[in-house]
Parts: structure tokens; C-alpha cells; sequence
């Protein structure tokens, strides 16, 4: 997207936007805040959204809501964090090939999921992993990384 929105995507947007109220106040809790820009095709990390809405105690994320008003500006924000690319992950994952074949342990990378950066749950995990580990448990990185980015 990058820079200023047109017209026509922020109608797109108010539109998306409208479909997460509940309330029928035009406005959002803070807590659907994340899911409204992923469905916007943003991947901001849980970390971000929270940062952007003012670091939220979790009482305030249940409670508090925002009107597309305020939410437009912090989509912005989101648009402009430098995304990884298809090399930055394969590059990362590269350094857990210990054979240099292209793969990396299914067990490995499970491990690497659940307790570096934003930690994923094992429900999440197992998600993301399934169909991805041949039959020696290894994973093809470049596959995978393929498979992440275009879900």
C-alpha cells in the first residue's frame, strides 16, 4: 500500500472496518483491532498493535473502543513498519540447516516458534506445520516460507 490511501481504499476500509462492530456504535474494541488490519492485509505482530494503541492493559483491550476516525491513522502506522521479505525468512531459517540441504528439523523449528519473538501457541504451531515436515521431519524452508507468506 505504502504512503497515502486513496479514496476508494478507505471506503474499502470504513466498510471492513464496519463489519467488527458489534455494538452498532460505528466503533471497535481495541482488542479487534489486530485482526481488522490483518483483514486489511496488514501482518502487524500483536506487539505493534499494542504499541499503537498506547500499551493497553488487557482490561482496557476488552473494553475500550475506537471509531475508524482513529483507527485510520493507526492503520497507517502498521503500512509503513518495514515488512521481512521472502530472503529475510529464508535467510533466517538458513542458519538452522545444519547440512546445508535446504532443510531444517520440523522439531527444530517448532521449538524456535514457541519461545523466540512473538511467541506462537502449539494450536498455532501445529497450524502452521501441517503438511510441511516430509517423512524424516525435516522441512523445506523455502517451501515453507513460500506457504507463510501467502496464507
Amino acid at each position: 500500500m505504502a504512503g497515502e490511501f486513496s479514496a476508494d481504499q478507505i471506503e474499502d476500509f470504513k466498510e471492513a472496518f464496519g463489519l467488527f462492530d458489534r455494538v452498532g456504535d460505528n466503533k471497535v474494541a481495541f482488542n479487534q483491532v489486530a485482526d481488522i488490519m490483518r483483514a486489511l492485509g496488514q501482518n502487524p505482530t500483536n506487539k505493534d498493535v499494542k504499541k499503537i494503541l498506547g500499551d493497553p492493559s488487557a482490561d482496557d483491550m476488552a473494553n475500550k473502543r475506537l471509531d475508524f476516525e482513529a483507527f485510520l491513522p493507526m492503520l497507517k502506522t502498521v503500512d509503513a513498519i518495514q515488512k521481512g521479505t521472502y530472503d529475510d525468512y529464508v535467510e533466517g531459517l538458513r542458519v538452522f540447516d545444519k547440512e546445508g540441504n535446504g532443510t531444517v528439523m520440523g522439531a527444530e523449528l517448532r521449538i524456535v516458534l514457541s519461545t523466540l519473538g512473538e511467541k506462537m501457541t502449539e494450536p498455532e504451531i501445529d497450524s502452521l506445520m501441517t503438511g510441511q515436515e516430509d517423512e524424516n521431519g525435516s522441512v523445506h524452508y523455502e517451501a515453507f516460507v513460500k506457504h507463510i507468506m501467502s496464507v
